[in-house]
Parts: C-alpha cells; structure tokens; sequence
C-alpha cells in the first residue's frame, strides 16, 4: 500500500535560495523624534496587551515620555474593571461585526424597544434597517427605556 505524503511542491520558477539572497541586510532605522501615538493610547495599549509587562514596556520609551506614561499607567490601573473596558471600546472604535450585533439586538428585543432602539442609532446604522414600522411614534418613551436603549447599542457595537 503506498503512503500519502503532504507537504510543499517546489515552484518552479523561484528558488529559494534568490529569495533569501534578495532579503535586505541594513539595519531598521530607529524612530528619532516625536511619537506618532499619543502616549495616553500607548499606555492603553500596554495595559491591554500585557497588564504585568505593562511598565516595563512603557519603560523603554526614553526618559519624559516614560514618565508620563507610566502616569497614564498609573491612573489605567486605579479606574475600575468597566471604565477601563468602555475606554478601550471608545479609544479603539466600534467592533467589526456591529451590523450583525445590532440585526440580532433588533430581531430579540420587542416592539418598544426596538423602536427606541432605532430612534437612538446613528444615521450610518439606521440604513441597517429600512423596516417602515420602526419610524418613531409620537409619544415620548419612558426615561428607562431610553437608558437601556443607549445601554444596548453601546454593548452591541464596543
């Protein structure tokens, strides 16, 4: 019986040996001057990728800019759990898969709510649902409605 056997098949018309000889051999040039991103975010960003790291990351920014990061590190770190999450989601913008979010928040929720729900979209997510039925009526709804309207689509796109 003959074995199956899985693996590459060479290209014909490129060695391997041209690619490597084609790599660049200079050194990266280091980044002189002012950081592109502000030192606020980069903070952010270490807290989220590597909490225990996070000042020894900042550390090696240089000397002012450590300092005041680690700062912005520091105040991250006194912010409780949910504070330091809707920073994250509003710094870093809306989730990629908002639309289909928000479809099954509007699909689940009964009729008042969604039509709260829809009168509190921004116009770019309203086009998600061109349903006659959700124009918002003429009465006021309740302040609570409101709030967990706002509160829904917040989870739904951060």
């Amino acid at each position: 019986m003959d074995a199956t056997r899985v693996g590459r098949k060479p290209r014909p018309d490129r060695s391997s040996a041209s690619v490597r000889a084609a790599a660049p051999t200079e050194e990266v040039p280091r980044l002189v001057g002012p950081l592109p991103i502000p030192i606020e975010r980069l903070a952010l960003v270490a807290w989220v990728l590597g909490r225990e790291r996070a000042g020894t990351l900042l550390g090696e920014l240089g000397d002012d800019s450590a300092v005041r990061a680690r700062e912005h590190l520091q105040r991250l770190s006194a912010l409780p759990s949910a504070q330091r999450q809707a920073k994250v989601a509003v710094e870093f913008g809306e989730r990629a898969d908002a639309a289909a979010r928000l479809r099954r928040l509007m699909s689940d929720a009964p009729p008042m709510l969604r039509r709260e729900i829809f009168r509190r979209l921004p116009p770019y997510h309203r086009t998600l649902f061109p349903d006659a039925s959700l124009a918002p009526q003429a009465t006021e709804a309740p302040p609570a409605l409101g709030a967990l309207a706002d509160r829904l689509i917040r989870e739904a796109t951060r």
